[in-house]
């Protein structure tokens, strides 16, 4: 090489160099901002990410600019004036001469959409998505999935970058179907560019769904929120406490679990067990001994580790287990679960696995809830590695039939999915909150079904807490009441999911910024997850008209005021009827029950006007009146307008 041709060379390295290092030092968007993303019309708009500390960052968007000073963390946060809708844009973030751009920036409204699996449920699983995925395409629809994680502590950043897509026959399919049918109802009303943020866990509770701050103050989860930052500070000290809890609970309910904790040793001989290859619960075994069993088993296997691969092995995946386990690695205790749905994905401490042959021990309750045993399929149990490695656990378990006992539940651990406090909160909301937004969606409760009182508490306490977290105040919340699902009434009776439904109307009732969306006749009493999403978001669209966007309409259909007597009827009043009530396929009304205390019998209902009379119903025992309390009601009481009315328990004045 002559000397001319290298420093032509050195040259351009050293342009090279500089380039990734002006990249480098260019100022960063938190994760929640993307290609295709859309900010909040008509307010501020919060903006976000890190740079070098006490580093000045401009961001600028359609000739809107606003400059953040970096703290010594390096976190900077702005806030664009309020823009109108409009796009795309570009979004940049500049400092020195270093500068990222976002580009397909839009300018819309913003909803967030949160719950558990109805509102985790894709659209291409919905009724009519053939036709209406293939039709989606709508450069005015645009949306995000945040993955789906677990923290102790709250993070202010998502872990994993989100890509926001827009939406068409490629994308639509699997994003949340209720989210999807409203946002593109809203949008072609509103007609602007609209965003979503899917943001859900399926089989969660909303225990785990609300800050730890917010949590705190209810005295009943005070030690649980202080056990769950315990385990963000030291996990395998907070294990090892949760392990000793759990331990204290086996000796007060099995006597001869002293002697059985010989089983957890590697060390243990178990030849002397018979052994198996768990597919199906062990009810379904043909084994002799687990025939119609209820009660404690163990159950052993091993597994051999090269070096590298013990010392990257970190993780146990056993699949679904029922109903609760404990499980151990090598006599380290990695983890427990208390779903018979729920795979059992353990993290193993460092150090566990060893070079060699690994003894997996796992004890399982099944206390007559289920059919018990390692439920899930062979191929889903193995040992993973940092570095990608699936080593499955192919030998045959060993094990052992202990103490029948029916009728018990362990407490989870705090941490644990899906009966978590506050780690949801902590990984799929905090990293979000501020990204300005119209409204909430909000489509849980299933998991909470038996605790309606206790939910009373927790929907107030989770909307205010996410309008403090995102400094809005005023923000709606649509509710999507839960629907039909389980056993039929051929008698009144107690319902949990009756008192759950009551208890999410009760808390919107008492919200003048919350709208409540009945989706109790569009359920399937065979199937917790109905398909006719469609109309359910139809239903959160017009609560959003009414209590987002201040249009002159009834959030949703009739609701009930009160009960008077009159001679020998009673007499049941509802607002928002818009034209009168009707009553599908009858002259009357079905679903209406009187009660005398807890004793409640059906009556005769008719409606008329804006009334139902319940002729003959008025006894003078009679304290309170009921429609639509049961699992999985029939109802057939709509407004004029075609809305179911809302399911209620009145008490007669």
């Amino acid at each position: 090489m002559t000397k001319r041709h290298l420093c032509a060379a050195i040259s351009v390295l050293a342009l090279a160099a500089a380039g990734a290092h002006a990249e480098d030092s260019a100022p960063k968007f938190a994760r929640i901002f993307g290609d295709h993303a859309v900010l909040q019309r008509g307010m501020p708009a919060n903006v976000w990410g890190t740079a070098a500390p006490s580093q000045a960052v401009t961001v600028s968007l359609n000739g809107q600019s606003v400059t953040a000073t970096a703290d010594a963390k390096g976190k900077w946060r702005a806030a664009l004036p309020a823009l109108k809708p409009g796009g795309p844009y570009t979004l940049t973030a500049t400092a020195g001469n270093a500068t990222t751009t976002l580009n397909d920036v839009m300018v819309g409204d913003v909803y967030l959409c949160s719950g558990q699996s109805n509102m985790q449920f894709p659209a291409r699983l919905s009724t009519g998505a053939w036709g209406e995925i293939g039709g989606s395409a709508n450069s005015n629809i645009r949306f995000i999935k945040i993955e789906n994680d677990s923290e102790p502590a709250p993070l202010d950043d998502l872990k994993t970058a989100a890509a926001w897509k827009v939406a068409g026959p490629d994308t639509t399919g699997d994003i949340s179907a209720v989210c999807y049918y409203m946002s593109k109802t809203l949008q072609k009303e509103q007609n602007v560019p609209v965003g979503f943020i899917d943001s859900d866990w399926g089989g969660t509770t909303i225990q785990g769904w609300i800050s730890a701050g917010a949590l705190r103050t209810l005295p009943t989860y005070t030690k649980g929120v202080d056990m769950v930052t315990a385990y963000g500070a030291s996990p395998e000290k907070a294990m090892a406490q949760q392990g000793e809890a759990e331990e204290a609970w086996w000796d007060a309910h099995d006597a001869t679990m002293k002697a059985q904790r010989a089983y957890i040793s590697p060390k243990f001989n178990d030849t002397a067990w018979p052994g198996l290859t768990p597919a199906s619960s062990w009810k379904d075994t043909g084994i002799a001994d687990f025939k119609d069993f209820d009660g404690v088993a163990w159950f052993r296997t091993t597994v051999t580790l090269t070096d590298a691969q013990a010392k990257t092995a970190n993780e146990l995946t056993l699949g679904a287990i029922d109903t609760y386990d404990t499980t151990w690695v090598n006599g380290v205790r990695v983890g427990g679960g208390a779903m018979s749905w729920l795979w059992r994905d353990y993290k193993v401490p460092a150090g566990a696995f060893k070079p060699g042959a690994n003894v997996i021990v796992v004890r399982v309750l099944s206390g007559g809830g289920g059919n018990g045993g390692l439920t899930g399929q062979v191929q889903n149990r193995a040992v993973k590695t940092s570095d990608g490695q699936y080593i499955p656990l192919n030998a045959p378990w060993k094990y052992k039939v202990t103490t029948r006992l029916k009728g018990l539940s362990i407490p989870p651990a705090p941490w644990d999915i899906p009966t978590s406090f506050t780690t949801l909160y902590n990984g799929m909301i905090a990293p979000l909150a501020g990204y300005s937004v119209k409204l909430a969606a909000w489509y849980q409760g299933e998991a909470n079904t038996g605790a309606g009182k206790e939910y009373q508490t927790l929907l107030p306490l989770m909307m205010n807490d996410w309008r403090k977290a995102w400094g809005q105040p005023d923000m709606p919340f649509l509710v999507a009441q839960l629907s039909s699902y389980g056993s039929v009434s051929t008698q009144p009776g107690p319902s949990g999911w009756a008192e759950l439904r009551e208890a999410q109307a009760l808390a919107v009732k008492g919200d003048p910024h919350a709208a409540l969306a009945v989706t109790i006749d569009v359920g399937d009493r065979s199937d917790i997850h109905p398909t006719q999403k469609n109309i359910v978001a139809q239903r959160l669209a017009r609560g959003a008209r009414a209590v987002a966007y201040g249009e002159a309409v009834t959030p949703g259909g009739p609701e009930a005021t009160g009960v008077t007597r009159s001679g020998s009827d009673l007499v049941v009043s509802f607002k928002d009827t818009n034209g009168g009530l009707r009553s599908y396929s009858s002259d009357t009304a079905i679903g209406f029950e009187v009660c005398a205390g807890d004793a409640c019998k059906f009556a005769v209902a008719w409606p008329s006007g804006d009334t139902v009379v319940l002729k003959g119903a008025n006894a003078p025992e009679v304290t309170s009146v009921r429609y639509a309390w049961s699992d999985a009601p029939y109802v057939n009481l709509y407004s004029a307008d075609d809305l179911p009315a809302v399911p209620f328990r009145l008490d007669v004045k």
